[in-house]
């Protein structure tokens, strides 16, 4: 059996109809940046989110770049957060010239609040917590955290979208929150686009000038800004596949639940630890991620059954080449240091059946009950 890390087409053909009319009338329109769709789309995200201002942006990298422009974040300044993320999230701090610090991670994947204000410098202006695969970090200690030393939060949310924490869907609760409509995302588009959420009027007016090279009016600058305008035809994708956004995000609980199930069995042995939603730390599923023994094993022996797999992520952004210059070294961050060696996600899309996922449990059990594991 053939097993697809992630399958677009099987989401994408029943609203294939739609989805051709959005964009045959973004054609007929001929309007594409900045028009009625994405005027509709900020707000229709904007109420789901429960925020006063939803900002569409070029992708969620530029989500995350102007976010720290709009808080002028610059040479100088240090700005903390994960080691265990997607490059964006600290690749950005330095394109603005200021320092990622970095805090290691609890056994849920997400930065351990508890280490945050021994990183506290003078410096310091913001922290970028993640809430890393879909799980809501443990942003309400945070927030009292930036509220002591008077530093704004940005919720980096690109992988939890639909994700509540106490009832609050997660970037709504900083000073501002920031998504991804990468494909792979639980909300995908047809390419890149980004958003930024914010309560903050004054921050929201300012990040709607600077996505459109800092312009208030054509060609009078008022920021150094940039092209970081989410397009007609994302935003007209986009409106159409928010309507069934929380069907997806149940349908993959739903299958985090299965294997969580069946699995239960191999994490009471020690061979796997399981992901898990939590109280008032919801999980929406954008990855399953496992920590195995025998990971790289394990990879092979499934991908020769037909089971694709991922690996998010192989090295920590304190190891990686071009943060070299941060003078960090193996054994700082111990916690992100042994999951990039032992991390494994497998299938989780909402589309998955029945039928593959049980082919990948039986496969995972085989593997370390069977004769394969050693």
């Amino acid at each position: 059996m053939d097993v697809p890390f992630l399958d677009l087409k099987t989401q994408f053909f029943p609203l294939k109809e739609e989805i051709k009319k959005a964009i045959d009338d973004v054609f007929e329109s001929q309007i594409f940046i900045l028009g009625s769709s994405v005027e509709r789309f900020e707000e229709n995200i904007g109420k789901y989110l429960r925020v006063k201002h939803a900002i569409g942006i070029s992708s969620g990298t530029d989500a995350l770049l102007v976010s720290l422009m709009s808080l002028n974040i610059k040479e100088g300044d240090e700005v903390i957060t994960t080691p265990f993320t997607f490059f964006a999230t600290a690749g950005t701090i330095v394109r603005v010239g200021a320092k990622p610090v970095f805090v290691d991670i609890k056994k849920d994947f997400n930065i351990d609040e508890d280490m945050i204000e021994e990183a506290i410098t003078e410096r310091t202006k913001a922290i970028i917590p993640v809430h890393l695969f879909g799980k809501t970090c443990s942003i309400s200690k945070i927030k009292d955290i930036a509220k002591k030393h008077s530093l704004y939060i940005i919720e980096d949310a690109a992988q939890a979208i639909g994700a509540e924490f106490n009832e609050k869907k997660v970037g709504g609760v900083g000073d501002l929150g920031c998504f991804s409509f990468f494909p792979s995302k639980n909300l995908g588009g047809i390419g890149d686009g980004g958003l930024i959420a914010t309560n903050n009027h004054k921050l929201a007016e300012k990040i709607k000038v600077l996505r459109k090279q800092g312009m208030e009016q054509k060609n009078f600058h008022k920021y150094i800004g940039g092209n970081f305008r989410l397009d007609e035809i994302q935003a007209s994708v986009l409106n159409i596949k928010l309507k069934h956004l929380d069907l997806w995000n149940d349908k993959r609980i739903k299958n985090a639940e299965a294997y969580i199930n069946q699995l239960s069995n191999l994490e009471e042995k020690g061979f796997v630890s399981l992901p898990r939603s939590e109280e008032k730390n919801e999980h929406v599923f954008n990855q399953f991620t496992l920590v195995c023994k025998n990971r790289d094993k394990l990879r092979e022996f499934l991908l020769r059954k037909g089971i694709k797999t991922e690996v998010y992520y192989p090295i920590p952004l304190h190891l990686q080449e071009c943060f070299k210059m941060l003078r960090y070294k193996k054994g700082d961050f111990p916690v992100a240091e042994t999951v990039c060696e032992n991390v494994l996600s497998i299938p989780i899309y909402p589309e998955l059946t029945k039928e593959r996922r049980d082919y990948v449990i039986d496969n995972i059990k085989e593997f370390y009950i069977g004769h394969n594991f050693r």
